[in-house]
């Protein structure tokens, strides 16, 4: 009876998880399919002009954050988990609030700061001279700095859990055969860490290939900066869908590369005795040198940002810039990232319900192609929503409800990540007990399944709406004429270095997704 009941699923709910997954992989086939069709004569000039230097771009760009963040990540977790020093605990989750800052408002922030004439010029000629020039923020530099300052916390924590979860017996023997501790570190700890530190890395060079804000704001070409120039500028949609396709072809690459280097990088514990690492008390000098060292990385990366962004919202809401205006701009961003968060729970209850409850080779390739949407980079997603919008229903071009599409495509996966392993954690045997007393399919999942994964569901509500909040790329490019979020016009305010008018709607974001930082990580902070 039990096995009866747990793979009686309604055919109808298979039928909806294969219609989805068609619908998600659409625009990357139909973006495929445009770049293949494109015609020589679009692959020459590209080649001729444009694609040597994306390349060069945004592979210097993803070498030199991960060189940054690798730096930043992993020094700062060492520091926390194997060394007291003042203020450790405060540090320790406080360098996770960077996450919480949009790429695309430290990059304005840092235009200013890093200006001509602005603040850091200003001290730097203090030290060097009048004509002292520190590097542009327009500038392969500017925008190294940036991401690495934004993206660093991936890898501190995925590190920091590493090291917390580390067997020092392993450095004990290498020490007591004579290895320094310099060479113990580089010769079994390093090692022993690396495969969580290409995880953090891989999740790095992923933001940093399909960032669209920062690039765009600090005027360096990369490929979505390029596909959303030929999509706005020039019209020229095959072009476009040219580089799309080599984006996504370049990150799909990493993601074999760095799959493959995983698997090479397996180690198992194979002894029973196990210490955990234990923190040593630093002495004065050390101490104040680690102090002063996690305080600099906070001031650069959240502090100083975010008290920018305070002061030029006091002198905005002071010369009565906050208007109805603003209020409507929270509105919209309200209403687009509520109604496309609530939408993809809906899509992804059914999808994660199958994968879940009836895991087969085809609910499970139906899960995985939904996945195909977040693969695609902001502007690449909303040209193929764009085109194929404008020939099969052109009806629908130019509303609210082409851009919560666009949402829901490219973070439902996000939304599944949490809603899955939420339902695995509700055994089928409650499920099972309520068909027995007479529930329907319908009636258990309402009246049984969805209360006990309540939690995880809201979670995944939280991380798709604050996604939405922050979009940009895609909200650039399908929103109705007019319709601007509070991520628009950041982008818009700081592109014409309007600092006082960006700062309150990048300062509201920051806000709403500092709690949400905070809650998510705070299972992680309970183990310290």
């Amino acid at each position: 009876m039990a096995t009866t009941v747990r793979h009686a699923l309604p055919a109808s709910l298979s039928m909806f998880a294969f219609t989805v997954a068609g619908l998600a992989g659409l625009p990357l086939a139909f973006v495929a399919y445009m770049a293949l069709t494109a015609g020589t004569p679009v692959w020459s000039r590209l080649w001729q002009t444009r694609i040597p230097e994306l390349l060069l771009n945004t592979g210097a760009l993803a070498l030199s954050v991960s060189a940054g963040t690798l730096l930043l990540g992993v020094s700062l977790a060492w520091l926390v988990v194997r060394y007291d020093f003042p203020a450790r605990r405060f540090w320790e989750w406080t360098l996770v609030l960077p996450l919480a800052m949009p790429t695309y408002v430290l990059a304005y922030v840092y235009t200013y700061l890093l200006g001509i004439g602005g603040p850091i010029e200003q001290i730097w000629q203090t030290w060097a001279g009048p004509d002292a020039r520190i590097f542009p923020p327009h500038s392969l530099s500017g925008a190294t700095l940036v991401m690495t300052l934004d993206t660093f916390p991936f890898v501190y924590l995925l590190s920091r859990t590493a090291l917390m979860n580390f067997n020092v017996s392993f450095e004990e023997v290498a020490q007591a055969c004579g290895a320094s501790r310099l060479r113990t570190w580089f010769c079994v700890t390093l090692p022993l860490m690396r495969p969580a530190i290409v995880a953090g890395l891989s999740l790095v060079v992923l933001y940093v290939v399909s960032d669209f804000g920062a690039v765009s704001l600090l005027r360096f070409q990369t490929f979505t900066y390029a596909v959303y120039q030929q999509v706005s500028g020039r019209y020229d949609h095959a072009a476009a869908a040219a580089l799309s396709l080599l984006l996504v072809l370049l990150a799909l690459l990493f993601l074999v590369a760095e799959r493959w280097f995983r698997q090479r990088s397996r180690f198992y514990q194979t002894t029973g005795r196990y210490r955990a690492p234990a923190r040593k008390a630093l002495p004065p000098l050390g101490a104040w040198l680690a102090t002063t060292y996690a305080a600099a990385v906070f001031a650069a990366s959240f502090g100083v940002p975010a008290w920018l962004l305070a002061k030029w919202s006091l002198a905005a809401l002071a010369e009565g810039a906050l208007d109805a205006r603003f209020l409507g701009f929270i509105t919209n961003s309200l209403l687009l990232s509520g109604s496309a968060a609530t939408l993809a729970i809906a899509i992804g209850t059914p999808l994660a319900y199958v994968a879940t409850r009836r895991p087969s080779t085809l609910h499970v390739l139906c899960s995985q192609a939904v996945y195909a949407g977040y693969v695609l980079p902001g502007p690449v997603g909303a040209l193929a929503l764009l085109v194929l919008i404008s020939h099969v229903a052109p009806f629908w071009y130019g509303t609210i409800l082409v851009l919560i599409a666009a949402y829901v495509l490219h973070f439902l996966p996000t939304g599944l990540q949490a809603m899955e392993p939420a339902l695995q954690q509700v055994t089928p045997n409650l499920e099972e007990a309520a068909r027995s007393l007479g529930y329907g399919p319908a009636g258990t999942l309402r009246s049984v399944t969805l209360p006990l994964v309540r939690g995880g569901f809201i979670a995944a509500w939280v991380l798709m709406f604050l996604q939405c909040m922050k979009e940009l790329p895609a909200t650039l490019l399908l929103r109705p004429v007019g319709y601007d979020t509070l991520a628009v016009r950041i982008w818009l305010e700081a592109s014409e270095e309007y600092y006082q008018l960006a700062a309150p709607s990048a300062l509201l974001i920051v806000a709403v997704t500092i709690p949400a930082i905070l809650l998510l990580v705070s299972k992680d902070w309970r183990a310290a």
